[in-house]
């Protein structure tokens, strides 16, 4: 009977489809889009290799442990933003448009084409007539308005949304074209609204932004991409589990045909216990492992299992933006209202012994927002360990003096220096070091323990003085969401630290309407030198690689992980279970015996395809 229900929907759909013009986006449409001056982009069969390996092959389940379960499944709104959400929107949600893995270009996902007016304050899409959600409805322009509609509703409780989408408002023009008018120009107008994951109209349409939030805290939308989340895979605080669609509409197309080749994907939780979720691995309860750990990838990865080539063990390269790590301070409160305080607490942050002594030396020192790229500012200065500084800087602000139990107290307040953190019981090793080093110079910082989901909602709700940061990086920065002004006396969202800088809020402006490259690079470096003097963070250190641990039962591509990307989850939309493999892993397993191991540690496939390209 749902067989009958879906060829008697199709058949609708394919009937009504015939009775829209080319011109409006029906059959037809390819053959007159240049003319229209609608663009796409043209795949060569060379290329196709960056999109999946053709030996891939479909099937078997991935287990992923994680260290939380997310505040919600949601994607959008109120507490979505954690990794594991936008792990999730990548897989179950697709935009209108995407950019390419290797060189960046605009690429067509759920729109085959696009047209942008002369002076870029107007630009249309052509949704492809074969899209449809896992619930078998088709996608139209209605669902393009209805998800702008949804990240424009306030009551959704993200407000960075209304600063990105609010420079846009679309229009239906047919059933398959929508159009854009902005009222702001930007460079990044098209690859915003563009990007803009589509929800479905005949589900928002009848909710609004509170219902939304609270109808759909565990519930998926219907999406668009290869998999989704069933209610019953849902386990809360234990794990949940992406099943792919085997009516995923795409799924031949020569962009992702290859790809997404898991049958399931699950995540299963183990909370802020990192010595738990490594011997889980090595009891083959995980299928591969992401080492964070620098004195445990070197001393404690020689195990059977890696000498005898059952397990991989390989730092991967990319180009992977580095992101930002370090201490966030929330200069809304006493004592980091204070930049002399923010100063004096960098400068006996020592991060060079603490990459001798705990890192071996894996890692280079921050200072930027955007280290290791185009947009880091060479002339922020190098704030290193210098106790000097520190005691002539918190002598300035007043600390001169210790009590009886040795803390610096101000001296007119007599109030002591003290502060607390939160954090989860497995960052202890990284934060510990630095509550000995502040203590040593008359500053005391509690730590707190504290569970993930909870830490994030002090954060987003401004209830913290000090937070250990570690923010990924972005191909193209939008530092807008994290710096403007006007975010930075509001809850949920990414302005955790309350910067405000009327220079920086004009260079924003500036960088939206640069479509120079060159000329957006020199804004950023100059945004970041001032966020740099005003010192909002202690910056941490990096790496630009990926420790990675597998057991040997995977087949992967020759680039192992996407250029920019860079990370694990190359591994859930390129690599797949190996059958061949599987059965020899067992068979070793079983006789004792070893299986091949690469003498290189190293695997450098886009450092060395950057030199050659």
């Amino acid at each position: 009977m749902k067989l009958y229900r879906i060829l008697l929907l199709l058949l609708i759909s394919n009937l009504l489809l015939g009775s829209i013009s080319p011109d409006d986006g029906g059959p037809g449409f390819e053959k007159i889009a240049k003319k229209l001056g609608y663009v796409t982009y043209e795949f060569s069969d060379d290329e196709l290799k960056f999109f999946g390996d053709p030996r891939a092959i479909k099937g078997g389940a991935l287990r992923h442990i994680t260290s939380r379960f997310p505040a919600t499944l949601r994607t959008e709104g109120q507490n979505a933003n954690y990794v594991e959400n936008s792990t999730i929107a990548s897989m179950c949600y697709q935009s209108l448009i995407s950019t390419h893995p290797v060189t960046l270009d605009f690429i067509p996902v759920l729109a085959s084409h696009w047209k942008v007016s002369d002076d870029k304050m107007t630009f249309w899409f052509r949704i492809n007539p074969k899209a449809r959600f896992s619930d078998g409805t088709e996608v139209t322009s209605d669902d393009v308005i209805a998800t702008w509609d949804l990240l424009m509703d306030e009551t959704i409780l993200a407000p960075s949304n209304q600063i990105v989408y609010g420079k846009f408002e679309p229009f239906v023009e047919s059933k398959y074209i929508v159009r854009v008018e902005c009222n702001q120009l930007s460079w990044r107008n098209l690859l915003y609204f563009g990007g803009m994951n589509i929800f479905p109209a005949h589900i928002l349409d009848e909710i609004d932004g509170t219902e939304y939030l609270e109808e759909y805290q565990w519930k998926m939308l219907p999406g668009t991409g290869p998999y989704t989340i069933h209610t019953k895979d849902i386990r809360n605080q234990e794990s949940f589990t992406l099943t792919r669609r085997n009516d995923y509409w795409a799924a031949n197309d020569p962009t992702s045909k290859y790809t997404y080749n898991f049958d399931k994907i699950k995540f299963i939780v183990v909370k802020d216990n990192y010595t738990l979720e490594y011997e889980k691995f090595k009891k083959h309860e995980q299928d591969f492992y992401t080492m964070a750990r620098s004195r445990v990838w070197v001393e404690e990865t020689d195990f059977e299992s890696i000498q005898k080539g059952w397990i991989k063990k390989h730092r991967i390269f990319s180009e992977k933006p580095a992101g930002t790590s370090g201490y966030a301070f929330n200069m809304r409160k006493w004592p980091f209202n204070d930049k002399r305080i923010r100063y004096a607490f960098a400068y006996l942050y020592d991060r060079e012994k603490m990459n001798e002594e705990m890192y071996y030396n894996e890692y280079s020192m921050m200072h930027s927002m955007y280290t290791g790229s185009v947009y880091e500012n060479p002339n922020n200065e190098k704030v290193l360990y210098n106790p000097k500084k520190a005691v002539k800087l918190l002598r300035e602000a007043g600390y001169k003096e210790r009590n009886d139990e040795g803390w610096l107290f101000h001296e007119e307040t007599g109030k002591v220096l003290q502060f607390e953190i939160g954090i989860a019981k497995g960052s202890a090793y990284m934060v510990t070091p630095v509550q000995e080093m502040l203590k040593e110079y008359g500053i005391n910082m509690q730590i707190k323990f504290i569970d993930g989901n909870s830490n994030w909602k002090n954060l987003m709700q401004r209830n913290f003085t000090l937070y250990l940061q570690s923010w990924g990086g972005l191909v193209f920065p939008n530092p807008e969401t994290s710096l403007k002004s006007s975010l930075a006396d509001l809850n949920d969202n990414n302005n955790i630290t309350g910067f405000k800088n009327n220079r920086v809020d004009e260079l924003l402006d500036l960088y939206d309407v640069e479509f120079n490259q060159q000329k957006r690079a020199e804004i950023i470096r100059e945004i970041d030198g001032i966020y740099s003097e005003v010192h909002p963070a202690a910056w941490g250190i990096a790496r630009n690689y990926q420790r990675l641990m597998w057991w040997d039962v995977f087949g992967y591509p020759e680039f192992m992980v996407s250029r920019y990307g860079g990370d694990y989850r190359s591994i859930f939309a390129y690599w797949w279970f190996d059958p061949e493999k599987q059965k020899r892993l067992e068979e070793a397993m079983k006789n004792g015996t070893s299986l091949p191991v690469r003498k290189e540690l190293d695997i450098k496939f886009w450092p060395e395809y950057l030199k050659n390209n």
